[in-house]
């Protein structure tokens, strides 16, 4: 652990500064006098190390939990070589050497400011890159543990500093609606013991009988939609509103608006597979995906089409971001208030003819939390990403969306691979460099993007236009971690689609137009993973409406065995 814990004091390091520094350091940075930020929040901030607080361990848990085998194997040796003195002057050179005895430092005993140059140098390594991957791993993973962190009275100290505050629960519980739509149809299985679940299935309705033999359940229903999301839930619900009962499987649980306390850890726990930390193979990606999985996942059962898990598109995403000091600008509010998404724009090939132009990329403004902004947030020193963090509530992010023609595969639960082709990093380029444009247009006085060596400019009335663009054109996507370059980017995705795509035959989809298994009579699959490519755009009502047309095509289904069985 003690490896572990020296890079996390290097990811965010105690900076004991006086108040005279601090208003100086501030008034440089253009930073706002904030009158809920006291320079006080400030002070104990910069007191603050990720060392503290029991957070490496809780970024050990969090990495054996969520992380991919390849990185934890990866992280694993290489802390247990940093623990080591010849380990540590393997990856770190004559950085560790001491004139005292033993000459030579382990890492965890060397100096805050050589294991800074370490990692800084680390990120950077066009060749040992497994090296930085592992920073970069535990870089994501450190900062996210200590900004979602909780008390026990759902606080952060390290919030009032960054200007940021959720809704206290007795706020919340102000104006609470009691009702809970699906309760009389749900059952919590976690809940439950072998005698209860038969009694509860039988209350509501269902069939059971025991079989002894195998110690198993047998429900008699109509049919069985495994997710509730937006596909399996129009799903369920086209085929009760025809007369057929219906079991839903769903391995998350269930939640109404004020079951959600607003603090994003918990939140990202609920939500999402892995807490919001689902990885590539390479970690190139970090997949958002709901904790409600069904078609890709659960059709691979005992399927031999080729196509399962393939042609997996998962609409890339950077993000580009804007400061904006509320003392020089006509926008109020902080980042994390009002709407998620609140502004679409359309990248288009040819701007000046809409009819004969394709939309290379999409424009959005996600609302992004203090562990998520940390997370992405590019690492170049402690001091400067504290810097970075007291302009959290006044920097605005845009995202840009591709369509990707490119496609990965998910071979096994959780284990997903995926590469943009050349086209689609051209088309993400267009829509990085008109973000920039837009947050310029817009008044920040510092704009930037996530590439991996904190790539940004100031922007005010010395700077010429010239000098803009000479920026702007050198904003471009780059490959991963593992890439043999000096920088690199971490993408994200929201939108999976395409797995168990949709075909006219066995060899080109694992679905046919009825969204029937090409293998197994009366397997459906109605969700993202039958569409063929990628839409471009947020795929929900896609889903929806795929999911209607192909149910309805169950409604048939069923009906005409039903009238096969009364003949």
């Amino acid at each position: 652990m003690d490896s572990l814990t020296s890079i996390c004091e290097v990811v965010l390091p105690s900076l004991p500064m006086d108040i005279d520094a601090l208003k100086k350091l501030r008034k440089e940075d253009q930073d706002d006098e904030d009158e809920d930020v006291s320079i006080k929040n400030v002070q104990s901030f910069f007191n603050t190390s990720a060392s503290q607080y029991q957070i490496p361990h809780e970024v050990a848990e969090m990495l054996l939990k969520r992380g991919v085998t390849e990185a934890v194997v990866l992280i694993r040796v290489i802390l247990w070589l940093l623990a080591t003195r010849l380990g540590t002057l393997l990856i770190c050179g004559l950085l560790c050497l001491s004139k005292e005895w033993p000459f030579i430092n382990n890492f965890s005993s060397m100096s805050l400011d050589k294991r800074e140059k370490i990692m800084q140098r680390g990120l950077k390594h066009k060749f040992l890159t497994p090296f930085r991957l592992a920073f970069a791993y535990i870089k994501v993973l450190c900062l996210f543990v200590f900004f979602s962190r909780v008390d026990e009275n759902g606080d952060n100290p390290s919030w009032k500093a960054i200007g940021y505050e959720v809704l206290s629960a007795k706020e919340k519980t102000t104006n609470v609606n009691k009702k809970r739509p699906l309760e009389k149809g749900i059952i919590e299985t976690m809940h439950e013991n072998d005698s209860t679940l038969q009694r509860s299935l039988i209350n509501k309705g269902l069939n059971v009988t025991l079989d002894s033999k195998n110690n198993t359940l047998k429900i008699k229903c109509d049919a069985v939609v495994v997710g509730s999301g937006s596909g399996g839930g129009v799903a369920a619900s086209v085929l009760s509103n025809a007369g057929h009962k219906v079991l839903v499987l769903e391995k998350g649980n269930y939640f109404v608006p004020e079951d959600y306390s607003s603090l994003e850890g918990p939140s990202m726990d609920q939500q999402y597979e892995c807490g919001g930390m689902l990885a590539s193979v390479d970690s190139r990606i970090l997949v958002l995906a709901g904790s409600t999985v069904g078609g890709g996942s659960a059709v691979n059962c005992g399927l031999k089409n080729k196509n399962i898990g393939r042609n997996l598109h998962l609409h890339p995403v950077l993000m580009t971001w804007g400061y904006f000091p509320e003392s020089k600008s006509n926008l109020k509010g902080k980042v994390y208030e009002g709407g998620i998404i609140t502004s679409v724009h359309k990248v288009l090939s040819s701007p000046s003819d809409d009819s004969k132009s394709d939309t290379r990329a999409i424009i959005e403004t996600p609302l992004l939390g203090p562990s998520s902004f940390a997370s992405l947030c590019p690492w170049e020193s402690g001091l400067d990403f504290k810097q970075r963090m007291l302009k959290f509530s006044r920097t605005s992010h845009l995202i840009t969306i591709i369509r990707d023609k490119s496609s990965g595969k998910v071979t096994t639960e959780g284990r997903i691979s995926y590469k943009l082709d050349s086209t689609d990093k051209e088309n993400m380029r267009a829509g990085l460099q008109q973000a920039i444009r837009i947050l310029i247009a817009a008044g920040a006085v510092e704009v930037g993007t996530h590439r991996s060596d904190g790539q940004r400019i100031k922007i005010n009335e010395n700077i010429s236009e010239k000098k803009i663009e000479e920026f702007i054109n050198d904003v471009c996507p780059m490959d991963g971690a593992l890439w043999p370059g000096e920088s690199w980017n971490l993408y994200s995705s929201a939108h999976q689609m395409g797995s168990c795509r949709m075909g006219v035959n066995q060899k080109e989809g694992v679905v046919d137009e009825n969204g029937e298994s090409w293998e197994a009579e009366g397997l459906f699959v109605c969700d993202a993973s039958v569409l063929p490519t990628a839409v471009g755009v947020n795929p929900m009502i896609t889903i929806q409406s795929t999911a209607c047309c192909i149910s309805s095509r169950i409604v048939d289904f069923l009906k005409k065995g039903q009238e096969s069985k009364d003949c």
